[in-house]
């Protein structure tokens, strides 16, 4: 018979685990369902990762999904939701006072995919304000509620890390989906630049935003990108580290700390020792700019995001986008054509050297999580959004004082499950990856 009752220890299945014990009818939908939720109600009160979830809705809902046959790969799963991305059946409200308890009609295309898959939408996680800057989530980082958990997707990492969901959704305009995830401790997974629609989701930067998702194994990571059609062109090479040609480098040393930096070179001992051959790349001096050229992108294209809120809301719009719609910073347009121009140069000439890599290995983040609700800075993040490149957070190194730091692995544009088989290689040969907070 399948579980129907709460059992001690669901909350740590990964999704892949919980949809196989679905799918062969050893678990339901609503046990795992009541797990998490008791595990939300003992937990989030101090961690405060959710801005809204509905016990009793979530229940009927996966009670609905045992019912019914299977919808997907994700059947009966638990998922949460960046709440900056629309729900039909839950509020988005963008940490922000113009939209308190705002309810949409329509599901976002990322959202209405999920269900369309079967998976079971279990509240929305708490974000920077309109995941751009505002007002910060309240959230606390589940290994240390004094430090931030990273942001935008601040909710989404923190809950996903503190074992209250195994999978969700946030976003990515500069660091985003990546840096919070070496924060926290979890896989995250931001993908090419339009390999996921971002229809229903707040417009920051068309440029630059990006869905992204946290799991607790590559293997999640990949059931997601399978569930979002996201292919290369060819099938990615699939096994061990060994054998495997490794680029690493780190893009702006002098805003790297030694946490971040050991964490990046522990992982480079690491994959030489399992038969992989790593090599130090230089970046052309042209990136080093790439964090300027992201700025003026970001908000000269802030300008329009926000304008609508600007002209309509002015009182309860946050001090962050009246700056950006004013352009008080004074990018002209030329300024902005010339910053395209050299993006676009880089996505090329980024390409060209990582053709002849399996992946490129770079810090996720300046360090470990800092004091406080800042969001951190993307810095180390920035390069890879604005080259539209896929990049993985695989965690599994810890700084000097215990906490998290995680390492990215990036690589072409349309290359992520190649990118994805790199960080499940490195992934399975670490002897610890996810660590449950106490």
């Amino acid at each position: 018979m399948p579980t129907t009752t709460p059992s001690e220890g669901l909350h740590r299945l990964t999704a892949t685990a919980a949809a196989a014990a679905i799918a062969a009818g050893e678990l339901t939908s609503e046990a795992l369902a009541r797990a998490l939720l008791d595990r939300i109600a003992a937990r989030d009160p101090a961690l405060k990762a959710w801005s809204f979830v509905d016990r009793d809705a979530v229940l009927r809902t996966a009670r609905e999904l045992d019912r019914s046959p299977s919808k997907g790969p994700l059947h009966g799963v638990p998922i949460g939701i960046k709440d900056m991305i629309d729900t039909a059946d839950m509020p988005t409200q963008h940490n922000s006072p113009i939209y308190v308890a705002h309810q949409p009609s329509l599901d976002a295309a990322c959202v209405e995919t999920l269900r369309a898959a079967g998976a079971l939408i279990i509240g929305k996680t708490e974000t920077l304000e309109f995941a751009a800057a505002g007002r910060y989530a309240p959230t606390g980082n589940p290994h240390d509620l004094s430090r931030s958990p990273g942001g935008s997707s601040s909710g989404s990492a923190a809950a996903v890390a503190d074992f209250q969901v195994p999978l969700a959704l946030g976003t990515q305009t500069g660091g985003s989906t990546i840096r919070p995830a070496s924060f926290c401790g979890a896989f995250a997974l931001k993908p090419t630049w339009g390999a996921v629609s971002r229809e229903g989701a707040k417009f920051y930067s068309v440029t630059f935003d990006t869905i992204g998702w946290y799991a607790r194994s590559v293997e999640d990571l990949d059931l997601l990108a399978e569930v979002y059609g996201i292919v290369d062109d060819a099938p990615p090479r699939t096994g061990p580290l060994a054998g495997r040609r490794i680029g690493y480098c780190l893009p702006f040393p002098d805003a790297t700390s030694a946490d971040s930096r050991e964490a990046v070179l522990a992982a480079v001992r690491h994959m030489r020792a399992e038969g992989a051959e790593v090599v130090e790349i230089a970046l052309p001096s042209v990136f080093a700019t790439l964090n300027d050229v992201h700025r003026v992108i970001l908000f000269s294209e802030g300008r329009s995001a926000f304008l609508n809120l600007y002209r309509a809301h002015f009182g309860a719009l946050h001090e962050d986008f009246r700056h950006r719609t004013e352009n008080r910073d004074g990018f002209s347009r030329a300024d902005l054509v010339r910053a395209y121009d050299t993006a676009a140069s880089c996505r090329v000439a980024f390409e060209e050297i990582a053709s002849s890599f399996d992946a490129i290995l770079a810090p996720s983040a300046p360090g470990v999580a800092p004091p406080g609700r800042w969001h951190g800075d993307p810095g180390q993040n920035q390069i890879w959004t604005l080259l539209h490149a896929p990049v993985v957070n695989v965690p599994g190194f810890f700084g000097a004082n215990g906490l998290p730091v995680g390492v990215s692995l990036t690589g072409p544009r349309f290359f992520d499950r190649q990118v994805l088989a790199v960080a499940a290689a490195l992934a399975s040969s670490l002897p610890e990856t996810v660590r449950e907070p106490a």
